[in-house]
Parts: C-alpha cells; structure tokens; sequence
C-alpha cells in the first residue's frame, strides 16, 4: 500500500512501518469566523492540504515521514462571539495534544510534528512541545503554513496586521477552494492607529495584548482581502511546501545533543 496516511494502515502493519527515526506530522487547524467572504474551514484547509502536500512531498524525496488526521476544533476563543466558529478551551486541547502524544509514544515513532494552519494555537502548542517531551520523551516541534501579511510589495500594505481574513490567506483559500470564497463581500480591516506604536504590538514586540478579533472591528477580519488572487495564492502554497519539506529535512537530522 502506498499511501503516507498513517491511519490507512493496519495496527501491525503501523507498527512495522514505523521506527524510532519516523516522524509523524498532525496538522492543526480551525473552524472559525472569517469575516464574510471566506469559510469557516480556512484555517483547516490550510493545515490539512498544505500538511499532506509537505508529508507526500518530503516522502517521495526519501524522507520517513507520516501524516496523521488534522484536528478541525481547536483553540478559537479569540471568534467565540461569532456564530459559527467551533472551539475548544485551552485545557481541553492541552489534554487532546498530551492524549496524542502519550499514544504516538506507544509506537515505535519518537517524533511528533504539529503542522499549524491557526494563529490562535501556537502558544498553547509551544507549551505543549515541552509537556510530551518531559512526559513521554518524545521529539517535539510546531511548525507552521508559513502565511504572511502583506508588506505592499507581494500584496496590499496590511502594515503586519494582515493576519485574518486578510491578503494573504484570502488568495490561499482562492487557490484551494475557489467555490468557497466571495471577494464581492471583502473589505479592509487594518487596525492603522496601532501599526506607529513603538512598544505595542501585534506580533513579536516587547509589549504584547490580550484581543478577541472583533475588537478592531465588526467584522472580525484583521487585514485587507480586496486584492486578493488564485495566483497569489499558489505561489504561497508552493514556498510553504518548499519551507515544509526543507524543515523536515532538519527535524529528520536534528538531536538536542551532538
């Protein structure tokens, strides 16, 4: 059988295939608002079609790697206001990643990958990496869908706000899912009165926030979709592929010690 879904195989045939070098990829997406124009599902499609593109990818260049089924629900309370969206709390998804990985280190792979299509999970999964590898032992990392916010140059100057909904996204989900999307409905959210402050910011300042999505506006889109494009978006799933592939190439060869 030539497929790199773990779940497709028998419990002893799983268990053949794998080895301690094998690395096992669980993409963790979302469903939640995305402002009018795109699905609840964008943060899933994302991490699952990006996810098995980088597995069957990295497996056909000789890479040991697996991919196990996405996770859909996940932590979304940033759109709990929004009909909708579908979240777990954060313990509860604390416990659903612990569960995985006790049962991933009952086989014979010791490498577990999250592949993360959704912002909103990234703190809780960074503290999760440590939580599996002190319990279980397992090698332990988060990598993500490499999606960015449009600079100006490659797309419309979300000054790096564009992180929902926005540019960037909105052309991934044209490229995936075509029928799911209806640009006639996008509008620009940027928050443009945060985007000069010198200690607080959005993302990777010295000062960070807590907010929900709706804080900056009512329709919970943080970024500019209205130029979005198919082939935009074709071109950012190839370079995540690309940057997919190329980090588990590193996570194959990688020890916490020479």
């Amino acid at each position: 059988m030539n497929t790199r879904d773990l779940v497709d195989l028998s419990g002893p045939a799983a268990n053949a295939a794998l080895t301690e070098d094998s690395i096992l990829v669980l993409p963790t997406g979302a469903i939640e608002h995305h402002g009018p124009h795109l699905p609840l599902s964008t943060d899933y499609l994302m991490a699952d079609q990006l996810g098995r593109a980088v597995v069957e990818t990295a497996a056909a260049a000789g890479r040991d790697v697996w991919l196990l089924p996405s996770l859909a629900y996940t932590k979304s309370d940033e759109h709990h206001w929004a009909p909708g969206t579908i979240w777990l709390t954060w313990d509860t998804l604390m416990q659903t990643v612990v569960d995985i990985g006790r049962s991933v280190a009952a086989t014979p792979a010791k490498t577990l990958v999250f592949y993360n299509g959704h912002g909103g999970n990234i703190a809780l999964l960074q503290v999760a990496l440590r939580e599996l590898r002190r319990r279980f032992g397992l090698r332990t990392f988060l990598m993500g869908a490499s999606i960015t916010a449009g600079d100006g140059i490659e797309g419309p100057d979300e000054r790096g706000f564009g992180i929902h909904g926005g540019h960037s996204e909105t052309s991934m989900i044209l490229h995936l899912r075509p029928d799911l999307v209806d640009l006639s409905l996008a509008e620009r959210w940027v928050p443009d009165h945060m985007a000069d402050l010198e200690h607080i910011k959005f993302n990777g300042g010295p000062v960070s926030f807590g907010w929900l999505s709706n804080d900056f506006g009512p329709s919970g889109v943080i970024g500019d979709a209205t130029g979005a494009t198919a082939e935009w978006g074709a071109t950012l799933f190839a370079r995540a592929v690309a940057n997919g592939v190329a980090a588990l190439t590193e996570i194959a060869g990688f020890r916490h010690r020479p």
